[in-house]
Order: C-alpha cells, then sequence, then structure tokens
C-alpha cells in the first residue's frame, strides 16, 4: 500500500468478519489506520466468538485495497478467515472502533 487514498469509481459497502488471532492484536486500530488513509469510512469491532467485524464505504477501488489488507492485517495477528458480504450503502462518518 502506499499510503494514497483512492478516488474515482462506483461507492461501494461491504461487511467482513475475520477469524483467527485478531483480538489483543491491535487488529482493529491498525484497520483504522488503513481505512482512514484509503478515506474509507465504517467501523471495526471485536465479536465475543473472537472475530471481528469490519463495515467499511468508499470509493469501490478503496474499499477492495482494504478488504485485501484485512487478510494480512498488523503484524502481530493471525488471520485465518475473512468473509465478506455487499451490503447496502451506509451513512458512515469517518472509521471508527466499536
Amino acid at each position: 500500500m502506499n499510503g494514497m487514498r483512492v478516488s474515482g469509481g462506483a461507492r461501494r459497502c461491504c461487511r467482513c468478519l475475520v477469524a483467527g488471532r485478531v483480538q489483543g492484536v491491535w487488529f482493529r486500530g491498525a484497520t483504522r489506520e488503513q481505512a482512514d488513509r484509503l478515506g474509507v469510512s465504517g467501523y471495526a469491532r471485536n465479536l465475543p466468538d473472537g472475530r471481528v467485524e469490519v463495515v467499511c464505504c468508499g470509493e469501490a477501488g478503496a474499499v477492495e485495497r482494504l478488504r485485501d489488507w484485512l487478510h494480512q492485517g498488523p503484524p502481530a495477528a493471525r488471520v485465518e478467515t475473512v468473509v465478506c458480504e455487499p451490503l447496502e450503502e451506509g451513512s458512515y462518518h469517518g472509521f471508527v472502533i466499536g
């Protein structure tokens, strides 16, 4: 990633569930940093079953780049699976940690 915002193209929203060692390893904070760099809004929150839920909305290319990044995550994470589904456009302002 080059740290630049991606612009142009249709808007897109999706919900991703990330499983593996993704809680307690700064996954949500690193996801917010990536989303901010890309100009993507939404949220990341821990789920009781150990997964992290990520909802992201923005330009299609930026959302795709964030989805790609979720497969790796921050250095301490060990991502096993990422399952994403499309969502209707949401009204998110910025990217927050829940």
